[in-house]
């Protein structure tokens, strides 16, 4: 089975640390225990307990130091990352979190040309030291075109900085806060690196309520010299929003990560328990919920593995993983709500109480659709790809797994973040043509019907500043693009047809639902409408499959894995 199961880690890497960290991790939290997770997510106490372990242990340093900048054990792997970015999840956000701001905050460090910055920086790892990412501001958010973090020059030959920085992960502890602002004399951007220790620089509050320190902090007068500099002018720029390509993969792995652990507690509380002298899940809309949601949960994972490989064979000729890592922090993520709201339907009350793994996860799974961009942005940045996609293909070589123990060193090399709309993508109907599954057939109908749609009568000028219109439009061509993904790495993770068809049945259903979405669309017109209407299938259910499914892949969980009290 491809979910993950902490009794019996499964690291495909044959490299030993990594292993390790992995097993250490499992280690921490099962003596840590279910009781003491849940008591602390409640009371909300800064989580020292594991930023003490991870830096005793040096598993950031391992895990976020890229090969030749520190220890030997040290690589920026992609797919080891998944793994440990999906355990961190599978215990709580909160532990997730502190990690995944770490790599925010690392970001602008690693793509400088600062050398004395980053050997600062590998050996904070090293200490144990965490990292935070100072880009959003309380009145601009994430609009880094207004940026109020403003460097004024001074009499020594440095600058001044002054301005506040808003919803800063680890702001309260980090050793270095790679933070974002603009030179006062030309406007030119800059990224420079800031000193929470420092007596300029003021912590002003979490702006949450929770275990995590999401801080606003202001630096007043704040020194800032050449040799805290990072990045200037459109460098700056490029390295702020190439370190949210890197981040934002993560919150994918987060949302699997929640969602197993919670499918694993959801069935093993439904299977035994019994109202009306039955068990639960022989309730036929019971059994429907938990097998929806372990397909849907099983497409999540597949279609992020899959990401990872483009990812790592990224370069300034393949781009492809600016597509597909946006899918990864929007489908995937809000694929995530789908399968808490199916498990939540199927364990009701269940799901608020505070003895239970789920009562935090229904919470937080909502968190991460939300972070390094909302959806809407996502889906409105995916739709510069369309056109290249559908109909100007170009060939590429086929791309294998790629687990291979490696330093992925584009990442931090990837050059302007300008020219999406040229980049180009292989044929994704090799996928849809060499699809056996009887449900994937009738998607790839349906796939078909929507290019006909762009061809025939495309989105006109209006029509793609009416959001409403692009975010119906844009939904469908996600699902396409995951479901290609998903074909092309079902035999890769030995996803049987049984569930390959099972998890094309929800998607036929979705693309109905979006079809009639956009149909329904004010701005739509008549053209468009009779297109959607040539989109509208019935998925196609097979009794014996489903029931293989749920006998097979889903019941089988029931007591598979249990937190330690």
């Amino acid at each position: 089975m491809i979910l993950l199961d902490p009794r019996n880690l499964a690291c495909t890497s044959p490299d030993a640390r990594s292993q390790e960290v992995l097993e250490k991790v499992v280690a921490f939290f099962e003596a840590k225990g279910k009781q003491k997770l849940l008591e602390d997510y409640y009371a909300r106490p800064w989580y020292e307990d594991f930023v003490e372990f991870v830096g005793r242990e040096r598993i950031f340093a391992t895990m976020c130091t890229p090969e030749g900048e520190g220890a030997p054990d040290g690589r920026w792997d992609t797919h080891r990352i998944a793994q440990f970015a999906e355990l961190l999840g599978f215990y709580g956000l909160q532990y997730w979190y502190v990690w995944q701001v770490s790599v925010l905050g690392l970001g602008p460090i690693w793509m400088s040309g600062n050398e004395e910055l980053r050997k600062k920086t590998a050996a904070a790892l090293e200490a144990g030291g965490i990292f935070a990412f100072g880009l959003s501001e309380k009145t601009h958010g994430a609009d880094i075109y207004s940026t109020d973090m403003v460097l004024t020059k001074d009499e020594s030959g440095g600058w001044r900085a002054n301005g506040r920085k808003y919803y800063i992960g680890n702001g309260n502890r980090a050793a270095i806060v790679s933070t974002f602002g603009r030179f006062a004399d030309d406007d030119e951007y800059v990224f420079f690196a800031a000193d929470p220790k420092h007596e300029s620089y003021h912590l002003i509050q979490n702006v949450v309520s929770s275990q995590n320190y999401v801080s606003e902090y202001e630096l007043r007068d704040y020194p800032v010299r050449e040799e805290d500099v990072l990045h200037k002018g459109r460098d700056a720029w490029n390295a702020a929003l190439n370190t949210v390509n890197i981040g934002k993969y993560n919150l994918g792995w987060a949302s699997v990560g929640i969602c197993t652990h919670s499918l694993y507690e959801a069935i093993t509380h439904a299977h035994n328990r019994r109202l009306y002298g039955m068990r639960v899940t022989d309730m036929s809309h019971v059994r429907r919920m938990f097998v929806e949601a372990t397909a849907r949960l099983v497409a999540m994972k597949t279609f992020a593995l899959r990401a990872a490989d483009y990812m790592r064979v990224a370069s300034s000729e393949d781009r492809r993983y600016l597509l597909y890592n946006p899918m990864v922090k929007m489908k995937v993520t809000t694929q995530g709500e789908k399968v808490i709201d199916l498990l939540w339907d199927a364990i009701a009350a269940k799901g608020f109480e505070k003895s239970t793994y789920f009562g935090q996860a229904a919470i937080d799974i909502r968190a991460l659709p939300k972070l390094e961009g909302t959806v809407h942005v996502n889906i409105a940045l995916i739709a510069k790809f369309m056109p290249n996609y559908f109909f100007n293909p170009d060939e590429y070589p086929e791309v294998e797994p790629q687990r291979e123990d490696r330093n992925d060193d584009f990442l931090f090399d990837q050059g302007s973040t300008r020219g999406l709309s040229q980049i180009r993508f292989h044929d994704y109907q090799a996928s849809f043509d060499a699809a056996t599954a009887p449900n994937a057939r009738l998607f790839a109908e349906q796939t078909r019907a929507f290019r006909e749609l762009l061809q025939g009568s495309p989105p006109d000028a209006d029509q793609m500043k009416d959001v409403d219109f692009l975010l119906a439009l844009g939904e469908m061509f996600a699902l396409v693009v995951y479901a290609q993904l998903i074909l092309e790495n079902a035999g890769h993770c030995e996803i049987d047809d049984d569930m390959l068809d099972q998890i094309f049945e929800f998607m036929v259903a979705d693309m109905t639902r979006h079809a009639t979405e956009l149909l329904a669309e004010p701005s739509s017109n008549d053209a468009q409408m009779k297109a959607c209407r040539e989109i509208v299938r019935k998925p196609l259910r097979d009794e014996a499959r489903y029931d293989r499914v749920w006998e097979r892949q889903v019941v089988v969980l029931d007591g598979a894995y249990e937190m330690n009290a």
